[in-house]
């Protein structure tokens, strides 16, 4: 892979650009739920739940929110704008049903932004549980298993999780800041940064369509107007490597994502 001769983008500053221990002892990013806004939350839950309608097909003014819809505006502004995340706590999931506790956090959703599906199937809600299947069946995604999912992202603008039960044993989530990851690479080893903004093959892990690779090819790193983003999930990069037609990786390829892993 030859080295990109462009210059990098300037390190960046910001509310994006945070350490985890710093953010650990904070706690201005949880946001607690009001008696009042659960109550809005049932209402509209129920509400939809009445219409008979699948989840898929709800839209915003379907899950009438007054009360809470600012403060998750707000919310929202943080999260795409700020430092990039926020935790709600404080749903009563363990008096909900399944199909309550889906209907409230897609309807939460829709004040966010606007579903997208996550799978070959179009699924805009899923399930991550251990269905008993391992990550070495190369049509199977981690979420599916009960194997440690390592850092990476999805391919969206907004993603959230609704925890409905605590694990047994593990279960546990962590945070880190792309945005850091790239000040940090950049003033390490700005070569291999460089290869970052480079497309890298990306298993799509069975999930093709019509006329499709079963990889795709897509930068860790892309700088658009000023704003970086990044898409990241090395188990996906390095299983592209299966398809005989999928560029290799280089050494120093390799050096640089086990740069970005560290």
């Amino acid at each position: 892979m030859r080295v990109p001769d462009y210059d990098l983008p300037p390190e960046i500053s910001g509310p994006a650009a945070w350490y985890g221990p710093d953010q650990a002892a904070r706690t201005d990013w949880i946001i607690r739920f009001s008696a009042a806004d659960i109550a809005e939350i049932e209402a509209a839950t129920q509400l939809f739940l009445t219409t008979g309608a699948e989840i898929g097909q709800m839209s915003r003014s379907d899950f009438p929110l007054p009360g809470l819809s600012p403060k998750l505006a707000t919310v929202l502004a943080e999260v795409l704008n700020g430092r990039g995340f926020a935790l709600f706590r404080g749903l009563p999931v363990e008096r909900w049903s399944i199909a309550e506790a889906a209907a409230a956090f897609f309807g939460i959703g829709t004040h966010l932004g606007s579903a997208r599906s996550q799978n070959g199937k179009g699924h805009v809600l899923g399930h991550v549980r251990d269905l008993g299947l391992a990550s070495n069946d190369p049509n199977v995604r981690i979420y599916q298993t009960r194997e440690r999912q390592t850092f990476h992202t999805d391919s969206c603008d907004v993603v959230a999780l609704l925890c409905l039960k605590t694990a047994k044993s593990g279960g546990d989530s962590a945070l880190v800041s792309s945005v850091t990851l790239y000040n940090e690479m950049r003033r390490r080893r700005p070569d291999l940064a460089r290869l970052l903004f480079q497309p890298l093959a990306t298993d799509r892990r069975g999930e093709v369509g019509a006329g499709e690779k079963p990889y795709y090819e897509i930068p860790v790193f892309s700088w658009h107007e000023n704003l970086l983003s990044a898409i990241y999930q090395r188990q996906y990069i390095d299983s592209s490597q299966r398809f005989p037609d999928a560029p290799r990786q280089s050494p120093a390829l390799v050096e640089a994502l086990d740069l970005f892993d560290a």
